[in-house]
């Protein structure tokens, strides 16, 4: 059985997990501090849960979005990267700044977490570089999106910025060049959404 999501009470928090009461069923996810900061013992809350069946154990990590998760098992694509230093990197960075990080080339900012040194930092925003965003556990397309399917890729979508990067991709622009520009797009459009952000994009792209 894989979870992927919990929806439930928060019974206790610790140092690195979280326990969710699920109707009476208590599950111990490891959490890392981003989401620990966010819920409270008592509330009701919802998990985006990555599940990976070990050999001695199953073993759930939380997360606040399904975006921090799909990132999560992204990561983990890396060699040496594994899910102690994967959870690092998200405590550290947004899955916006890492998304950025990726397409500007700057490993500098996944030295921020912590546990990662510049030469595996270099090799996550290399093996990563040029790469769509990784999809939510149910990514949906869009009406164009799902008409070019048959022959052109559809770049996952994240929040704004990942559909800001498939709207680019579709227009026919190659993934690292809409990653790229969409990544310095944010930084005077914003990216609380995608058409401002898409417009930004292309006068980018036309620079």
């Amino acid at each position: 059985m894989i979870i992927g999501r919990l929806t439930g009470t928060i019974a206790a928090l610790g140092l690195d997990h979280v326990l969710i009461d699920v109707n009476g069923v208590g599950y111990v996810c490891q959490a890392g501090t981003r989401l620990l900061s966010v819920v409270h013992a008592g509330e009701t809350a919802v998990l985006h849960v990555e599940t990976k069946v070990m050999e001695a154990a199953i073993v759930l990590y939380a997360f606040g979005t399904d975006e921090e998760r799909a990132w999560f098992v992204r990561l983990q694509d890396v060699h040496g990267v594994a899910g102690k230093a994967a959870m690092a990197i998200l405590d550290a960075i947004s899955p916006a700044e890492l998304m950025d990080a990726i397409a500007l080339g700057d490993a500098a900012v996944l030295e921020r977490a912590k546990g990662v040194g510049k030469k595996l930092a270099e090799r996550i925003v290399l093996d990563l570089g040029g790469k769509a965003p990784p999809m939510g556990r149910f990514g949906k397309f869009d009406a164009a999106s799902a008409a070019g399917m048959a022959s052109t890729p559809v770049a996952a979508k994240t929040g704004p910025r990942g559909e800001a990067i498939s709207a680019l991709v579709n227009l026919g622009y190659g993934q690292s060049d809409a990653a790229r520009a969409v990544a310095a797009a944010a930084s005077t459009a914003g990216d609380s959404d995608v058409g401002p952000l898409v417009k930004a994009a292309l006068k980018e792209l036309s620079r």
